[in-house]
């Protein structure tokens, strides 16, 4: 019987958050706009589980627009305190609204007021602007709760393919492929 590799996922994930001292869950994101242009950042995963991979932005913003235009995207995860990467690719679909307002509830203030303040990928004339639309909002909030913009929730990432690469010696690398299948999941080795 194949493994899960949302299984394998969790267990290397669990390690990573041990060994990595900033941003274990920091992931690559690969999206591609509606002219081919292939853009990529580094964003966080908040949440992972059989469903997909989530992460979270804001929806004016370039990645939101690039998945609006073309759903296919590819994440990378490098952990190199182990030795280890993780790439998945398929597409994407929005999470609930329960799930973002849960999400952003979670969230400091300060990035809860930060995500009603930016005007995310868009060009900004000096820092001072951005810095005074921020104190705006503070002061828009000030005594209450800051509820989930508008114009920001989450992203799930439903994985097609899921490779599992492990550094060897000699550059004799292992690399685990999984494919999904309409019964599942398929495993299979890569050359290195």
């Amino acid at each position: 019987m194949t493994m899960s590799p949302f299984d394998l996922f969790t267990g290397w994930f669990a390690e990573a958050r041990d060994s990595e001292t900033n941003d274990s869950n920091a992931m690559a994101l690969a999206t591609v706009d509606a002219d081919g242009r292939p853009s990529v950042r580094m964003v966080l995963l908040k949440g992972h589980d059989a469903r997909g991979f989530v992460f979270y932005t804001n929806l004016e913003g370039r990645k939101a627009q690039d998945i609006a235009a073309n759903p296919a995207v590819a994440l990378l995860f490098h952990w190199k305190s182990l030795r280890r990467q993780v790439r998945i690719e398929g597409s994407v679909s929005p999470v609930t609204d329960a799930e973002g307002d849960a999400y952003f509830a979670s969230r400091a203030r300060d990035s809860q007021i930060g995500a009603w303040a930016s005007d995310q990928s868009r060009p900004l004339p000096d820092r001072a602007t951005f810095e005074r639309r921020f104190e705006a909002m503070q002061a828009r909030f000030d005594g209450k709760d800051v509820p989930r913009p508008p114009h920001w929730s989450g992203f799930r990432v439903v994985p097609d393919r899921i490779e599992f690469w492990q550094d060897r010696a000699h550059r004799l690398h292992e690399r685990r492929l999984f494919t999904r299948t309409a019964d599942g999941w398929n495993e299979g080795l890569l050359y290195p």
